[in-house]
């Protein structure tokens, strides 16, 4: 992965995640338990009767799942990500077990910092998509990129 600087990012352009991560049942399981113990995410029986027809992720996890993704992911800036708040955060289809995710990121905006002028801001809207190419998370979020320092190739 290359180092990527305020800079080397244009608005419209697209990074597509070659790291993929599947959702197992004892990963939605173990999540739910520790932090979002609803019945849906930890109870077969009960989320069958849910209005999810069966077991699901929480959107939590699957928020986790998408900040690995970020991690990985080949727009990532030279210091790492680092999130300045999320403008909008959805999850228009459930995580499921036998999911498998990746990411794909969109440069929204791009501005130079004024209070910090080694570095840059910029939106991204973030989708996370399954096996199928259903979206299950959409994140636009602000991030703090650092600028080209001098003598920097």
């Amino acid at each position: 992965m290359s180092e990527r600087y305020f800079e080397d990012f244009a608005v419209g352009q697209i990074f597509v995640s070659t790291l993929r991560l599947p959702v197992g049942k004892d990963d939605i399981l173990a999540f739910a338990g520790q932090f979002d113990p609803q019945p849906f995410h930890l109870d077969e029986q009960a989320a069958r009767h849910s209005i999810f027809g069966g077991l699901v992720a929480s959107g939590w996890h699957t928020a986790a799942l998408t900040m690995r993704l970020v991690t990985g992911s080949e727009f990532r800036s030279a210091t790492g990500t680092t999130g300045l708040g999320v403008e909008q955060l959805r999850w228009p289809a459930a995580v499921r077990p036998g999911d498998e995710l990746h990411i794909e990121s969109e440069v929204l905006e791009l501005r130079p910092s004024k209070s910090r002028p080694d570095y840059g801001l910029m939106k991204m809207r973030i989708r996370t998509l399954n096996q199928r190419g259903e979206v299950v998370q959409d994140l636009v979020s602000n991030e703090l990129v650092p600028r080209r320092p001098a003598g920097a190739p």
